[in-house]
């Protein structure tokens, strides 16, 4: 949806990555989650969100590219509001770190979730953020003196769930995209790769992929 893109590309533009601690883990993670679901319009902010992104996947160690447990969606007085209206929200403040405060000075519904984003985020429209696929991939193989054919290989998946939540799983070389520089073949050539290979699709369904060697 162009409108989702247009709005993705104001609200990313709009956010500050310089703020104080504690909130300066807040609009890097937002403005990923905007950046994403919009195709990485152009933008400084967006620029800097693909790199911390892409940082995130470059050893050691791998990490998650989106902790959307960082970014607090919870972060508004108007509880109708959806999600995805809250965060454009968030990122468009005038003052990012200025946010709504009770009269006891506290900020209501202002908290990190663990590990999970802090709103439920099944509906479909979340899709692109269950979308990311992050494959770290190890591969050798010669052959030696005898003739045999050695192949070794580690591949691992990190896959985000239902509410955002990130984990690993043992995965194959059968499983890794073709988008990826990995071409193992079905010869016995000496063969070695190493690396960190993640894609997705944002919120109109466009594929994307960054790749990291190593």
């Amino acid at each position: 949806m162009n409108s989702l893109r247009a709005a993705a590309a104001v609200a990313a533009t709009a956010v500050s990555v310089s703020i104080a601690a504690p909130a300066a883990a807040y609009p890097v993670d937002c403005a990923i989650l905007l950046c994403l679901a919009g195709s990485w319009p152009a933008s400084a902010e967006c620029a800097h969100a693909r790199a911390v992104f892409i940082a995130r996947i470059t050893p050691w160690p791998v990490e998650p590219p989106l902790q959307i447990w960082n970014c607090p969606m919870r972060a508004s007085l108007n509880r109708e509001k959806a999600p995805m209206e809250r965060l454009f929200e968030i990122a468009l403040r005038d003052e990012v770190g200025a946010l709504p405060q009770s009269p006891g000075g506290s900020h209501p519904e202002l908290y990190l979730a663990q590990d999970r984003a802090d709103v439920d985020i099944s509906d479909p429209a979340y899709d692109f953020v269950r979308s990311i696929h992050v494959f770290q991939i190890e591969y050798r193989r010669h052959r030696n003196r005898d003739g045999d054919c050695n192949t070794w290989s580690t591949v691992r998946e990190g896959t985000y769930g239902e509410q955002g939540d990130f984990a690993w799983a043992r995965s194959t070389p059968a499983r890794v995209p073709p988008a990826s520089a990995f071409r193992p073949g079905t010869s016995c050539s000496d063969y070695w790769f190493r690396g960190v290979f993640v894609d997705w699709t944002d919120y109109e369904g466009t594929y994307g992929f960054e790749e990291v060697r190593y």
